[in-house]
């Protein structure tokens, strides 16, 4: 009896994609930029190891991702599937072959919960720099278990537009890996990196002319696909926060919390700090979030009760009094008071901050722990940027309202109920 063979049809991979699919590594990551061609080549790597009896789990935060990749593995499929030897079912996004283990599936997933409930000889994590760090540690490696399989994890580096979405709490995570793979001497890791340059199947000219809508940071991001720590012009440097990050601070004298209100769909930034007695300064959280006025009022009153905070600053000029009004509305419901001042932007957002930056660069302003999102900001955002920095501008007004001296921080505002003194403590 002669077998039948029934075409597959996978597209030619460029030099770059070729490396990828070609390469032994039990663990592969791929750093690469928009367009280059990257959920081709998951498709192929997931299509040869289905041809080859293994069991394939993909994984995409949303299912628009999904949706391309299971368009290149039927059609790669195509003519087996009409023939039966694959089945398919649209729904539950599996091909399988009866009978046999064999099998593709992709399914949604941006943390461990979202990931549970199968195995795979083959896992592909695509946009994993939008996932939890915890899909691939609680759940992706244990199941490779069985069969000893591999994994390739696919990104293009953040955008901080992008980093609003992303489920990781450290919105870096893709890259710290990257630069973990890079330095594996041992060949279990490789690390691949193309840009959308790089695609030979892109318009050049499409490519020439969507640079010209594009910032410098966004090109170099989502296009070179360059993981940037930190942008030249910025006020702030990676280096600097390092070098002035502490993981405990003193008995503080004075808490307070900034908020910065969102402009449209941005997020309300919200910054806690506090002075200790020889005026040194600690950052203590950064809750800011995109959230509706109820909820992001609701949060600074907890912040304020919880850290025991003499008083909020607010950002008078956006809305006139709206964030005020916000919290101590949402204070009287409580049935709370607070000590609550309204400050005007009269001067430009890095004019502001410089005073700030100096504070650090004297090494009396200290980040308690790690603020991956507060961060990002601090280092990349520049005069030239097309997007307001919220929590970089919460920060500016909390360690501006700290730096006074403690009798202008007493001082009683027309706007402001203070809470009685007998009822502040420090925080320690």
């Amino acid at each position: 009896m002669v077998a039948t063979r029934y075409r597959v049809r996978l597209r030619d991979l460029h030099s770059f994609q070729r490396a990828i699919a070609d390469s032994k590594a039990k663990r592969r990551i791929v750093r690469a930029g928009r367009r280059s061609g990257k959920t081709t080549v998951a498709a192929d790597i997931a299509v040869e190891a289905l041809l080859d009896n293994r069991r394939v789990l993909y994984g995409a935060p949303t299912a628009d991702q999904l949706a391309k990749f299971w368009r290149e593995v039927v059609g790669a499929l195509q003519e087996p599937i009409e023939a039966g030897v694959y089945v398919k079912n649209e729904t539950l996004h599996t091909l399988e072959r009866p009978g046999a283990e064999a099998r593709i599936r992709a399914k949604t997933c941006w943390n461990a919960d979202t990931l549970r409930g199968d195995y795979a000889d083959v896992l592909i994590l695509d946009e994993w720099q939008l996932m939890a760090e915890d899909t691939w540690e609680y759940v992706g490696a244990p199941m490779l278990l069985d069969n000893n399989g591999d994994a390739l994890f696919i990104y293009t580096p953040p955008s901080l537009a992008s980093r609003s979405v992303t489920k990781a709490r450290d919105p870096r995570h893709a890259a710290r890996m990257y630069a973990e793979a890079e330095r594996d001497t041992s060949g279990r890791w490789a690390a691949f990196h193309f840009t959308s340059h790089d695609n030979p199947h892109i318009s050049t000219d499409a490519l020439s002319e969507i640079v010209h809508d594009m910032t410098a940071l966004a090109i170099r991001q989502e296009i070179e696909a360059e993981d940037v720590d930190e942008v030249p012009g910025a006020l702030w440097t990676r280096e600097l926060l390092e070098r002035t990050r502490v993981r405990e601070h003193p008995d503080l004298t004075r808490i307070v919390i900034g908020v910065d209100p969102p402009g449209g769909q941005t997020e309300c930034g919200i910054v806690v700090a506090g002075s200790a007695a020889d005026g040194h300064l600690y950052v203590l959280a950064d809750l800011s979030l995109k959230a509706s006025p109820e909820t992001w009022a609701s949060v600074v009153l907890d912040a304020y009760m919880d850290f025991k905070a003499d008083r909020i600053v607010g950002e008078a000029n956006y809305g006139g009094d709206m964030v005020q009004s916000t919290i101590l509305g949402a204070a009287k419901s409580r049935g709370i008071t607070v000590a609550y001042k309204p400050v005007q932007a009269t001067r430009g957002k890095a004019v502001r901050a410089e005073p700030c930056v100096a504070g650090y660069e004297r090494g009396e302003v200290h980040h308690v722990g790690d603020f991956p999102a507060l961060e990002d900001e601090l280092t990349m955002w520049t005069q030239a940027a097309g997007w307001s920095p919220n929590r970089l501008d919460s920060l500016v007004w909390t360690l501006t309202e700290l730096d006074k001296p403690a009798a202008a921080m007493a001082a009683v505002d027309p706007v402001s109920v203070d809470r009685p003194r007998t009822q502040m403590w420090r925080h320690g």
